[in-house]
């Protein structure tokens, strides 16, 4: 898998943005306006969000700007009247502007959108700076093969497997010993299951450390996101299961570790800012600066870590626990998770019943292997089903 081998690159380098409206897409934005002659922006795209997404094209003059929902196309058309931004609708032309040539293909769709998208920019043999963690936990078997048949470089963005990424040695892969991914325990750390059982979507989002989008702000709530994470990098790094650990850390400056057999811990640090492990993807295999606050170690005191608590966490075993069952399992516990967080911020069940639904839709559905995307694609139709009942049920 063509993991860390530098490409020559020529400035500016070319970018394409899937979720150029989210958190991770503004963000990303945000380093190509202030490095303008570096990039140059080929396509964009988003969900529905159309007025944002003209503005990002006509600023950026992006070639080919897509809105994912057909019903806005009109509205982006006339958006980008007079322009020479090309306007696309629908998921075909999500599949066009990740297929059109660029030297980078930021993913950054949020949830199981994102797979076919990036696995098509995949397939062209492009770089990819993964932002979607659903990508590897839904098909992470299917995705790493495409990889490695199509010469593909996969950069992590994610803050943990970005860390992972600048301090691991993958020439001596069999020197590590273990990974540790940090996590900062959310806002419900230091809470009890009555208190969790009792919180508002408000609470659970404002997350004490991270600007986020309102799904991860919540996976990160019931760390949910470590357990996806978990299974992103079983994928992303060569290491088992079972040599991947999970600290939490509330500061968020450690964003994870790499151990190796001598005794030897390597960390990447640095302040909670997104923009700092998106320019390193965005730049890769160089660096470009960014505005994000220095860490002052000094000022910052005290660092601690502290082992997670199953009992009032328990997304982080139902995650290693369909890890391990392999097949469809990651694929039918993430399509879980995402209706059971929908419905929790539509305030349709409680905070405590997201992993509820969760673990009673891997009892329920069949966990089959994964030989084709359509396979994938059929897991999380009937996983969402499930899920669906479920949620129906809680609220009858």
């Amino acid at each position: 898998m063509a993991l860390v081998q530098p490409h020559a690159q020529a400035a500016p380098k070319r970018i394409t943005i899937l979720g150029s409206t989210g958190s991770v897409g503004c963000s990303t934005i945000d380093l190509i306006e202030r490095n303008p002659d570096a990039f140059v922006v080929e396509a964009l795209t988003a969900f529905d969000n159309v007025d944002l997404l003209a503005q990002q094209a006509i600023k950026l003059n992006a070639r080919f700007a897509v809105v994912a929902d057909p019903g806005k196309f009109e509205a982006l058309q006339s958006a980008l009247a007079g322009t020479e931004t090309v306007a696309g609708a629908g998921a075909g032309a999500l599949i066009e502007a990740a297929e059109r040539p660029s030297d980078l293909v930021m993913a950054a769709i949020v949830g199981a959108a994102g797979l076919a998208p990036t696995l098509a920019a995949v397939r062209r043999g492009s770089a990819i700076a993964l932002a979607n963690k659903e990508c590897l936990v839904c098909a992470g078997d299917l995705m790493i093969k495409e990889v490695r048949a199509r010469g593909a470089v996969l950069l992590p963005v994610d803050s943990e497997h970005n860390a992972i990424f600048q301090v691991f040695d993958f020439e001596r892969s069999d020197s590590v010993e273990k990974i540790i991914l940090t996590a900062s325990g959310g806002p419900f750390l230091s809470a009890s299951r009555d208190v969790m059982a009792q919180a508002t979507p408000a609470q659970a989002v404002n997350h004490p450390n991270w600007s986020m989008g309102a799904k991860i702000s919540v996976d990160s709530a019931t760390m949910m996101n470590k357990g996806l994470e978990l299974i992103e990098a079983f994928h992303l790094f060569p290491v088992p299961e079972d040599r991947i650990d999970i600290v939490i850390h509330p500061q968020s400056v450690v964003h994870s570790l790499v151990s190796y057999v001598d005794g030897s811990v390597l960390a990447q640090m640095g302040t909670p800012d997104m923009r700092t492990p998106i320019s390193f993807a965005l730049a890769w295999p160089e660096r470009i600066a960014t505005p994000a606050e220095r860490l002052d170690l000094a000022a910052m005191g005290n660092l601690t870590f502290e082992s997670p608590d199953p009992g009032r966490f328990p997304a982080l075993g139902l995650a290693r626990a369909a890890l391990q069952s392999g097949g469809a399992g990651p694929t039918i516990l993430n399509a879980a998770n995402e209706m059971a967080v929908t419905a929790f911020l539509n305030t349709k069940i409680g905070f405590l019943d997201i992993t509820r639904v969760v673990e009673e839709t891997l009892e329920q559905v069949p966990n089959r292997p994964l030989a084709r995307l359509e396979d994938v694609h059929e897991a999380d139709r009937e996983a969402r089903a499930t899920a669906g009942a479920q949620i129906d049920a809680i609220l009858q």
